[in-house]
C-alpha cells in the first residue's frame, strides 16, 4: 500500500505546473517513481512466499511444478530486485527521463507536466511489462494450491492487479494517463483493502474458535488434575484407617484377608493416580511452523532398527510440497515412532505381507495422514478404548503408547481415529490443522 501511495504521488506531482518549476517537479517525479518500479519485485516476492509456504498438489503437469521451483525463488527475486534498482537509477539520468513538457488537453484548460523519455526510456516500459508475465505465471500456478482461502485471495488479487495494470498502460498517453492512472490506483487500493478486511475477519473468527477449544481443553486438564489430587487424598485416608483396623485385636482370618485386600487395592489406586499424574504433567507444547514431510521421514529413519529386525517395509506417499503446519516437531516425531512401533508389534511373524503405508492428504483447512499396517487388526469394540491410558492388548507394557499419541494430537488441536480394522490390517487417520486452522465441527465429530 505504501508503494501504491508513492505511485499516486508520482502521478500527482505532474499537476503542479502552476506552483512548481520543472526542476522541482522532475526531481519529485523521479523520486516517487520508486512506487511503480518496486511494485514489481514486491509482487513477485509476495507470490513466491505464498507459493513456497502453501501446500500444492503434485500431478502429471510437471511443467507447472517447474515454474514454481525455477521461477518463483530467492535467486530470481534478487535478480529482479537488482534489475529494478538499475531501472530506477537510469530514470535519474537524461537517458531514462530527458525532461518534462507542459501539456494541455483540448477538452480541458488544465495544464500539467508530462515526461519525455530518453534513449533508455524503453527500459521502464519493459520493466512494467514484466508485471503481466508474473501475473500470467501466477494464474497458472494458483489452481494447484489447496488452501481455499489463500487461493481465492490470490485469484482476486491477481484480477484486481490486471485491472490496475490496464489503467496503468494509459499513463503512457498524455490524453488519458493522468486521470485513468489515478482512477486505477484508487480502485485497486479500495478493492484490495476490502479483501484484506475479509481475510482478517475470517482469521479472527478461526482464532476465536481455536481459543474457545483451547480453553475447554485447559479446563478439562485442570479438572482432571484436581480429580487426581482428591483421589490421592481420599485414598490416603482409606489407607490410614486400614492400618488402624489392622492393629485391632481379635481379628478373624477373614477380617485380616479383607483388610489386606483393601491395602492392596489402595496401593494399586495410588500407583494408578501417580501414573495418571505423570501422564498429565507433560510440559506445555510449543508450536511453530514446520514441514510435516520431514517429521515423518525422521520418524521412519529413527524406527529403522525395529522395522529391519521384524522385516517390515514402510512406504511413505506424499503428493504435497511443502506440507507445513503449526506443530511441535519433537513430540510429533515421537507420535509417528509410537505408531510405527505399535504397528510393527501388531504384525505377526508368520504374516506374508509385512508393510506399513503412510499417505498424506489435504482437505480444505485440514491435513490428513493415513496410516495403514498389515497386522491382525483391532476388535471393533476396542476402537475407542485403545486410546485410553493403561488399556493394552499386549502382555507387556503400560498401555500408554496410543494414549500418548492421542494426547499430543489433541494438544495440536488435531485428532486420531481408527477408520477400519480387520484381520488384514488397521487404518488409522490423523487429522491436523493446516496453518493453525481446523474444521472444529469435524474435530468434534471425530472426538465424539
Amino acid at each position: 500500500m505504501c508503494l501504491l501511495a508513492f505511485w499516486q504521488f508520482y502521478i500527482g506531482v505532474l499537476y503542479f505546473e502552476e506552483s512548481w518549476n520543472e526542476d522541482v517537479v522532475l526531481l519529485l517525479f523521479r523520486m516517487f517513481r520508486f512506487g511503480p518500479i518496486f511494485t514489481i519485485p514486491t509482487l513477485f516476492y509476495l507470490i513466491s512466499i505464498i507459493i513456497q509456504d502453501e501446500p500444492m498438489r503434485k500431478g502429471n503437469n510437471r511443467w507447472i511444478e517447474g515454474i514454481s521451483k525455477s521461477v518463483f525463488n530467492k535467486k530470481n527475486f534478487y535478480l529482479l530486485l537488482a534489475w529494478s534498482v538499475f531501472v530506477y537509477l537510469v530514470d535519474w539520468t537524461t537517458l531514462g527521463i530527458a525532461k518534462l513538457n507542459i501539456v494541455s488537453l483540448d477538452f480541458s484548460s488544465i495544464k500539467f507536466y508530462y515526461p519525455v523519455y530518453g534513449t533508455l526510456g524503453l527500459l521502464f516500459k519493459i520493466h512494467m511489462a514484466s508485471f503481466v508475465l508474473i501475473l500470467t505465471m501466477a494464474f497458472i500456478i494458483l489452481p494447484k494450491l489447496l488452501n481455499a482461502n489463500t487461493k481465492n485471495f490470490l485469484m482476486r488479487f491477481s484480477i484486481y492487479a490486471v485491472l490496475f495494470y490496464t489503467f496503468g498502460l494509459l499513463n503512457f498517453h498524455p490524453a488519458t494517463g493522468m486521470i485513468t492512472g489515478s482512477i486505477g490506483v484508487i480502485l485497486f487500493s479500495t478493492l484490495i483493502m476490502l479483501e484484506f478486511v475479509k481475510l482478517n475477519t475470517n482469521m479472527k473468527l478461526n482464532y476465536h474458535e481455536l481459543m474457545e477449544r483451547q480453553k475447554k481443553l485447559d479446563y478439562t486438564g485442570s479438572l482432571t488434575a484436581s480429580l487426581i489430587h482428591e483421589v490421592k487424598n481420599t485414598n490416603q485416608i482409606i489407607k490410614g484407617f486400614s492400618k488402624m483396623l489392622n492393629k485391632i485385636e481379635f481379628m478373624t482370618d477373614r477380617d485380616n484377608g479383607a483388610i489386606e485386600m483393601i491395602m492392596k487395592s489402595s496401593e494399586h489406586l495410588r500407583e494408578l493416580a501417580d501414573n495418571y499424574q505423570e501422564y498429565m504433567k507433560a510440559s506445555k507444547i510449543v508450536l511453530k511452523v514446520d514441514d510435516l514431510k520431514s517429521v515423518i521421514y525422521n520418524a521412519i529413519e529413527m524406527s529403522q532398527e525395529i522395522t529391519k529386525e521384524r522385516h517390515v517395509e514402510i512406504e511413505f506417499i506424499n503428493h504435497f510440497k511443502p506440507l507445513k503446519a503449526y506443530i511441535n516437531k519433537t513430540y510429533l516425531e515421537q507420535v509417528f515412532i509410537n505408531l510405527i512401533k505399535n504397528s510393527v508389534e501388531a504384525i505377526p511373524e508368520g504374516k506374508e505381507i509385512k508393510k506399513i503405508t503412510i499417505r498424506t492428504e489435504v482437505v480444505d483447512k485440514s491435513i490428513l495422514i493415513h496410516f495403514w499396517d498389515t497386522g491382525n487388526g483391532i476388535p471393533f469394540e476396542n476402537w475407542e478404548s485403545v486410546f485410553n491410558p493403561f488399556m493394552s492388548n499386549k502382555d507387556s507394557g503400560m498401555g500408554l503408547g496410543l494414549p500418548f499419541v492421542k494426547k499430543v494430537l489433541i494438544e495440536h488441536l488435531g485428532n486420531i481415529s481408527i477408520v477400519e480394522s480387520t484381520a488384514m490390517g488397521t487404518h488409522f487417520q490423523i487429522e491436523l490443522p493446516q496453518n493453525g486452522l481446523v474444521d472444529l465441527e469435524q474435530l468434534d465429530k471425530g472426538s465424539a
